[in-house]
């Protein structure tokens, strides 16, 4: 069957050989799954999830996780293998995302990446900043020291001796603050001059092969329509829900990584009392449209990245075959 006619960003010239992988990324409810299940019915791939929400157990309507007859089909990796208490980095991903990488190659399947976290393709592609490992006895006296003061004296602090990195992050933001200054405390030095330092780059050049895809609406009001759409349909299979079973655990809080998931994170607001109920649908859709723009701004600076417009009608077997046909693989 010839390819379909319509405009994607061409392959360049000499990069037309079977990749060792293929990737998909895009905004969120631009289609990612869908196009990656309908590969999946033309290529004997394995999926690997670059999702860092549906790393958690039992966070399955919030995060629009495949179901589990979805899994069944069609083997997925890197889904369901932490509890929401924990957390889980970017070197762990490029970790296990290597490893599935030549497991799945060894099986004779072509590795399928596809995800919207757009530091975990990041990490992958370009590799990891060097930066110290967690360290549990500094975290715990930044911890102590938060509960004290509170987390805007935390980032005052962090304004002192790191003033580039404090200014893009908000006083609340105890994540990202706590890891600034576990940074200067292990080193002595501002994290965002260690962002300069790379470690060696990732094993796998995607930009040797052209696998790296990026699903965009050409209409931003399509995208929006699509997020409204999908924050209703999670609303109606009982996300409210998802979010007190979760609560009801007594071990969570609103400033794990996992609570901090678009979605999350205003369900759990509205159930603390902090927002009217009435105005959950509006912030969860507004939040979700932010995260779409991140994720945009994220891609447009990934000059690898071969775009396939997503707009209209386009039914996911035919984005598929125009990934296949542009990877080289269309004969595979």
């Amino acid at each position: 069957m010839p390819p379909p006619a319509f405009a994607s960003t061409p392959m360049p010239e000499g990069q037309r050989n079977p990749p060792a992988m293929l990737c998909i990324a895009g905004p969120t409810a631009s289609g990612k799954s869908a196009v990656a299940l309908a590969v999946a019915g033309l290529l004997p791939v394995e999926i690997i999830s670059v999702d860092s929400a549906l790393v958690y157990r039992g966070m399955d309507i919030g995060t629009a996780k495949p179901t589990l007859a979805e899994r069944a089909a069609v083997p997925h990796h890197l889904i369901d293998i932490r509890d929401p208490r924990e957390a889980y980095s970017a070197a762990e991903f490029v970790r296990d995302a290597r490893r599935l990488t030549n497991e799945i190659r060894a099986r004779g399947r072509v590795p399928l990446l596809v995800g919207g976290t757009m530091l975990y393709f990041k990490a992958l592609f370009e590799g990891l900043d060097a930066l110290p490992p967690a360290d549990p006895a500094v975290r715990r006296q930044i911890e102590e020291q938060a509960a004290r003061d509170g987390w805007p004296a935390l980032h005052a602090e962090l304004a002192r001796v790191d003033p580039v990195t404090a200014a893009r992050l908000a006083p609340a933001d105890s994540q990202r603050i706590q890891r600034a200054l576990e940074v200067w405390r292990l080193t002595g030095q501002p994290l965002s001059a260690l962002h300069t330092a790379r470690s060696t780059a990732a094993d796998t050049d995607p930009a040797s092969a052209g696998t790296f895809f990026s699903l965009e609406p050409t209409d931003r009001a399509w995208l929006h329509q699509r997020i409204a759409q999908r924050f209703d349909e999670m609303l109606s299979a009982g996300f409210i829900d998802e979010v007190t079973t979760l609560r009801a655990r007594g071990d969570l809080q609103p400033e794990l990584p996992s609570m901090r998931c678009v979605g999350y994170r205003q369900v759990w607001d509205t159930l603390d009392g902090h927002a009217p109920m009435e105005t959950l649908r509006e912030r969860g859709i507004a939040a979700t449209r932010q995260l779409a723009k991140r994720q945009l701004t994220w891609l447009r600076g990934m000059p690898t990245r071969h775009v396939v417009p997503v707009d209209g009608d386009l039914r996911p077997v035919i984005v598929a075959r125009e990934l296949l046909h542009l990877s080289g693989l269309g004969g595979f």
